[in-house]
């Protein structure tokens, strides 16, 4: 997985999913072997979203409005390609990403429950907790066939993922 092998620098890749799918581990993972720069989406969250993650409480679409709208200003900026970790539950928030233009594509980290309960109860000091796990899963819209993108399963280990993100590069 070198960059030498996989130029695609012009495209937006939002690597998208539940709390404990492995968004940002893929994420990262994609960002460094394509050679472009990787856009933690958690860190650009508000104080107060944070800490209604915190408390328990589900973002509602208002909340994420905001939080929606800085991560598409984010990729719009990018010169070149970029990598995102969004969890980009519902088509309507993929829909404002997009808005960055250009070519914006989704991989979508999907799991069973269980899988990902056990991820995220391993979190230690993660402001997301597991208790809002089902309500993620209750909003998610997986992608649909229109949209550009990608599901894998979060059973497959980090390599793989990434390697099957690479090979949906054009050559």
């Amino acid at each position: 997985m070198t960059t030498q092998a996989h130029e695609d620098k012009g495209t937006a890749w939002v690597v998208m999913g539940v709390s404990g799918c492995g968004k940002s581990k893929i994420g990262s993972m994609l960002a460094d072997a394509l050679g472009i720069p990787f856009i933690e989406g958690d860190a650009f969250h508000s104080e107060t979203n944070v800490a209604k993650m915190s408390a328990g409480t589900a973002l509602t679409d208002d909340d994420r409005r905001d939080w929606l709208l800085s991560l598409r200003d984010k990729l719009a900026a990018r010169e070149g390609g970029a990598v995102l970790s969004c969890s980009s539950l519902k088509r309507a928030y993929r829909d404002l990403l997009r808005g960055a233009g250009g070519d914006v594509r989704f991989v979508h980290l999907a799991g069973e429950r269980s899988l990902l309960e056990q991820r995220v109860s391993n979190r230690p000091g993660h402001y997301m907790p597991p208790s809002l796990l089902d309500s993620q899963l209750c909003t998610l819209e997986p992608l649909q066939p229109d949209e550009a993108g990608i599901t894998l399963d979060i059973r497959d280990t980090p390599e793989r993922l990434v390697a099957q993100i690479l090979a949906t590069i054009p050559a």
